[in-house]
């Protein structure tokens, strides 16, 4: 799998331009019990890699992704997220990705290596990644990314617990990978104001939302969600609905 190892942001804003699309993943694996819906099966993973190659797209990391845009292209290229970093990543998602030349970003949180989805009150516990496990993902060409440390709401997370769900996340995972960790992603997908400042101040170059609203930028850039339900119509209709909806923003191209 090829590595992304470029700058995800340029050095200076580029003029504003058209929101990229960035699907959102979460585990990879059997999708009996999956109240959340945050399970694809590998084999549907599979069809819809398949259904972007089929029009010319590509599946990248974010860093690929707003590093190509940066320097004018990036038009063929489609941006996976996987969050949480549930263990399945390793077995199930990764070959898939490698066999349709795929790279991918993974938000992880090192504050629960090795552990659970203990804030999923509903569903079968899932296993996390591990800090070798995470090590994995990296060497394959995987960008890691910051999910905060605990999987916390940071909108209603008090000064210190926010810190160190940005600072000091990211201060972990560099030590973890041996690299620099420029994304984040917001917990629950929830954010404000306050939090962009937080994630911004705290180094990172970008960072994903969900639905930001009346927020911008390249701190609060909106994913579309993809599930076991995702047929190729399905996509088709999430990808030119992005496309109408989200309006251009400063600091991308």
């Amino acid at each position: 799998m090829p590595s992304s190892v470029e700058s995800p942001v340029p050095a200076r804003a580029p003029a504003t331009g058209r929101v990229p699309w960035i699907a959102m993943y979460h585990s990879v694996a059997d999708c009996a019990d999956d109240p959340y819906r945050v399970t694809v099966s590998p084999g549907r993973l599979e069809r819809q890699l398949r259904w972007l190659r089929r029009r010319g797209l590509r599946g990248v990391s974010v860093a690929e992704l707003l590093a190509a845009r940066a320097r004018g292209g990036g038009r063929e290229l489609v941006g996976l997220t996987f969050d949480d970093g549930y263990a399945d990543f390793l077995g199930n998602a990764l070959p898939v990705l490698a066999r349709w030349g795929c790279t991918a970003t993974l938000f992880v949180l090192p504050g629960r290596l090795g552990g659970d989805n203990a804030w999923d009150p509903l569903g079968p516990r899932k296993p996390l990644l591990t800090a070798d496990g995470i090590r994995r993902a990296a060497a394959a060409g995987v960008e890691i990314g910051s999910h905060g440390l605990t999987h916390v709401d940071l909108t209603r997370a008090d000064d210190t617990v926010l810190r160190a769900e940005t600072v000091q996340s990211r201060l972990a995972l560099e030590e973890l990978t041996g690299g620099p960790v420029a994304g984040f992603c917001y917990p629950y997908g929830t954010v404000d104001r306050r939090t962009v400042a937080a994630v911004r101040e705290a180094g990172y170059g970008y960072a994903c939302a969900i639905d930001p609203g009346e927020l911008s930028g390249p701190h609060v850039l909106p994913r579309v969600h993809i599930g076991q339900n995702d047929t190729a119509v399905r996509l088709f209709l999430k990808r030119r609905l992005h496309r109408l909806r989200r309006r251009p923003v400063e600091g991308l191209r």
